[in-house]
Order: structure tokens, then C-alpha cells, then sequence
């Protein structure tokens, strides 16, 4: 759940009226991303595609990276945000509860697929090779609005009959998915749950070596983390935004990989989601 917690600096933007009756111009776009490494970090990764959408929009691009989900979905209903990009289960909180709706995913060259999945990994050493070998181990979640991080392996734990109460000896949250998979290489948490491509990603880096790490557990496709955008953004921008995304290519995005532009995406995309919400029994609204 890719993928960007880092991505930005507290930025709160106001957009001014122009002196005009029916008028209104936005001087900037602030852009929020999810928390999935530190705030300086994912801002460098993704200074590329900012750079490229500030450019084909014209106006300035002002990024914004919270301490967490929360954070980001907060700054959307003060509309301190224009556009953030979110992850499958804050997506889906945020419409509910900030007045957004996804409007494109990014589709990346290594992949051609907007989707991935989330992992449980332990270290080759730990003896633990299936989920009911995890009794009695401790166990990092990222952060409890975290798709990949948390709520789809949460399900996948109760539906293989297990209670992660009863199962693990000790649970935190670890607020990212790199150091969930830190934790794990070091030592700190027996088992994580943390997403294939920054798994990939901390591999290809060099942080963890994949001889070290096994996978004893991965979910069904989630739908890619969405761009949203506040429903009553300018039509006029929210069109030359799409056109915009769409058209940045070729530069890295995160721990994704190199962009082939940010494809179209509705709402009923995370159906799948909302369905695993209810496999959770979660109340979606009341979710921090």
C-alpha cells in the first residue's frame, strides 16, 4: 500500500478568489501523500513527477507528507489539500468522510497492472513457515488504515481462523512498511505484513537481501492506491489534472518504478475494499 506517506512537507494551501463573480482560479494545487517511508524521502522520490505536473499544469505544485493516514485525510476535509494520493482503505474512509472521490492510478512500465499485494514476510531463519506457526511471535502491522499493512492481512488472519489478539504474542504498528520489514531483517518483530513492490523496492535497494526474507502468506490483488481528488474541485482543473497525470511518463513514482502514466479509476473500484471491511467488521467512519 506503495506508497508515499513520505512524499511531502506540511504545506496548507488557500486558493483565492479572483475579483470576478463566477470566477474562481486556483493559484497552486496542494498534493498530499501517504505516509510509506519518511517525509524527506518520499518527497525525492516523487520530486519527478511533481516537477513533470507542475509543468503541464502551469501553477505551482505544493506537496504535503503527514505523520499519517489520518493526517492526510484530515487536511482533505479542512481543504488544506486539493488532490492526495491515498491508500485502498483511507481511499475509502476519505470518501466517506471528506468528500473525495479516486479519479487515476498509476500504471507502472515494470508492472502494466494497477494492482499488488500485501505480504506477510519472517526472517529464513525463524522456523515459521505458515500462518499457524506464527502462534506465540511478535507481529508489525504499518498503520490501521494501512490496506496492505494491515487490513488485508488482518482479514486473511481471521479468515485462515485466527485472531491476531490471540495469535501473536506482541502487535505494534510500525507506521511504515519500510521499517515493518527493517524490524523484521533486525530482528525487532518476528513476522510483518508490509506490500510486495516495497518489499521489492528495500530488496533491490540493497536495505534488506532477499535470502534473508521469506513470504509465508499473500493476499488476493488489491486495487492500486488512487490519486482522489475533493469532489468540488474546479471542473476545469480536475479536467486538465487528468490530462496532465496521464501524460507523466518515464520518471520513477515511489517505490513503483518508473511511471506509464496515471490511468482513469471510479469509485466501484473499491468495492473489494469495502468487502473486506465487512469481513473485518469495521465502521469504516469511526476508522483512525
Amino acid at each position: 500500500m506503495n506508497t508515499l506517506r513520505k512524499l511531502f512537507c506540511v504545506v496548507s494551501v488557500s486558493l483565492p478568489l479572483f475579483a470576478s463573480t463566477c470566477v474562481q482560479a486556483e493559484t497552486a494545487l496542494s498534493i498530499g501523500l501517504i505516509p510509506s517511508e519518511d517525509s524527506q524521502s518520499m518527497i525525492e522520490s516523487s520530486q519527478q513527477v511533481l516537477d513533470q505536473l507542475q509543468t503541464q499544469l502551469g501553477m505551482p505544485v505544493k506537496p504535503y507528507v503527514a505523520t499519517d493516514y489520518n493526517g492526510v485525510i484530515e487536511a482533505l476535509r479542512s481543504k488544506k489539500l486539493d488532490v492526495a494520493y491515498l491508500g485502498p482503505f483511507s481511499y475509502v474512509l476519505a470518501n466517506k468522510v471528506a468528500g473525495v472521490e479516486a479519479f487515476a492510478v498509476a500504471e507502472t512500465k515494470k508492472t502494466g497492472k494497477s494492482a499488488y499485494r500485501s505480504l506477510i514476510v519472517t526472517r529464513a531463519d525463524s522456523g515459521i513457515n505458515s500462518m499457524a506457526d506464527l502462534k506465540g511471535h511478535t507481529f508489525a502491522f504499518v498503520d490501521p488504515s494501512s490496506a496492505s499493512g494491515h487490513l488485508f492481512p488482518k482479514a486473511g488472519i481471521e479468515q485462515a481462523g485466527y485472531q491476531p489478539d490471540a495469535l501473536f504474542s506482541r502487535v505494534i504498528f510500525s507506521g511504515s512498511h519500510d521499517a515493518s520489514i527493517l524490524a523484521v531483517a533486525n530482528g525487532k518483530v518476528d513476522a510483518a505484513a508490509v506490500a510486495d513492490r516495497i518489499l521489492a523496492s528495500a530488496i533491490n535497494s540493497g536495505q534488506v537481501k532477499q535470502e534473508d526474507l521469506k513470504i509465508v502468506w499473500s493476499s488476493p490483488d488489491i486495487p492500486e492506491s488512487p490519486m482522489v481528488w475533493r469532489k468540488d474541485l474546479d471542473p476545469a482543473l480536475k479536467q486538465k489534472l487528468t490530462a496532465a497525470l496521464a501524460n507523466v511518463k518515464n520518471v520513477p513514482w515511489g517505490d513503483q518504478g518508473m511511471l506509464n502514466g496515471f490511468q482513469p479509476t471510479a469509485d466501484t473500484a473499491y468495492n473489494v475494499v469495502r468487502d473486506t471491511a465487512k469481513v473485518l467488521d469495521l465502521d469504516l467512519s469511526k476508522m483512525k
